[in-house]
């Protein structure tokens, strides 16, 4: 047989392969890479009847090999069968009750009232930082139980209308009641030695101190520096600006300010007068009235 004129053929090498033999190495390939994906024993739908050969008890389709098999459950059927199952599955099952969230307990006991209480206000030397210093006083507290504190919003609580001027810093130990502190809002230095307890159990005296962060300084004027030798003005006061100086003003005429006129409202010699109203001219006597010189 000439392969040498033969198109695809190559003198040395094996025959092309004909469509049935490309199809039975394609099937070969993918029955080879679904079994190292997929375990066919697994399968629930997968069953191997009294001939040898394998069915779907999905589809109800026959296949001569397992090659074959897994070639039908990647294809377009075996997939609409699987996902119309798991609907009817879904609408089939009863109503699941959503799992019952966990709830805690709380703890009840009789409060003997609120503990005695130091608050001082302190501010380091060398940094500047303003600190508080709490100290809390427990005698009778519960055996085995140690004070616990945390910081609460403005927000959060119910007491007071919310203002994120201040927060709240609440200290509780049993069985006293829970105290709160209202402290600026601002941010705290949570450093190793700028916040710290302790909890003396012989004295039964809590203490809790921490400084408030330094606030950057806002700049008063963000525009340029003036040049050398000429002053800033000084700031407005009340959004009037400063009087000019009294070298700004003209100086005055040299032969002196000039007379007020008078009656003029500057005037305090001559005050201003009011004109007087004329005189009602007076009619002349009638003629019998009248004597004959």
């Amino acid at each position: 047989m000439d392969f040498q004129h033969r198109a695809g053929g190559k003198t040395g090498s094996g025959g092309v392969a004909s469509a049935s033999e490309s199809n039975r190495d394609r099937r070969e390939r993918l029955r080879q890479l679904a079994l190292e994906t997929i375990d066919i024993n697994k399968d629930p739908y997968f069953m191997k009847n009294h001939l040898g050969s394998y069915e779907c008890k999905l589809c109800l389709t026959l296949h001569n090999n397992e090659g074959s098999y897994l070639a039908h459950t990647q294809g377009k059927k075996h997939q609409t069968n699987l996902a119309r199952r798991a609907a009817k599955e879904a609408k089939e099952a009863p109503a699941q009750p959503a799992p019952a969230k966990v709830k805690v307990e709380v703890k009840k006991f009789v409060k003997i009232g609120r503990p005695g209480y130091k608050v001082t206000k302190q501010r380091d030397p060398e940094t500047g930082q303003q600190s508080l210093l709490f100290q809390i006083d427990y005698p009778e507290i519960a055996e085995g139980i140690g004070p616990r504190h945390r910081f609460m919003s403005a927000y959060e609580q119910r007491i007071e209308p919310p203002d994120r001027r201040w927060q709240y810093l609440l200290l509780a130990a049993e069985p006293y009641e829970t105290i709160a502190f209202k402290v600026p809002s601002r941010e705290i230095d949570k450093a190793e030695n700028r916040f710290w307890t302790h909890w003396n159990r012989e004295t039964k005296q809590f203490f809790l101190q921490f400084h408030f962060k330094m606030e950057k300084a806002v700049p008063q004027s963000s525009g340029p520096p003036p040049p050398a030798g000429v002053k800033r003005p000084p700031p407005l006061m009340s959004g009037v600006g400063p009087r000019p100086p009294n070298d700004s003003m003209p100086p005055p005429p040299p032969g002196g300010m000039p007379p007020l006129p008078p009656g003029a409202p500057g005037n305090p010699h001559m005050p201003r007068q009011m004109p007087m109203p004329p005189m009602p001219m007076r009619p002349p006597p009638p003629d019998g009235l009248m004597s004959n010189n």
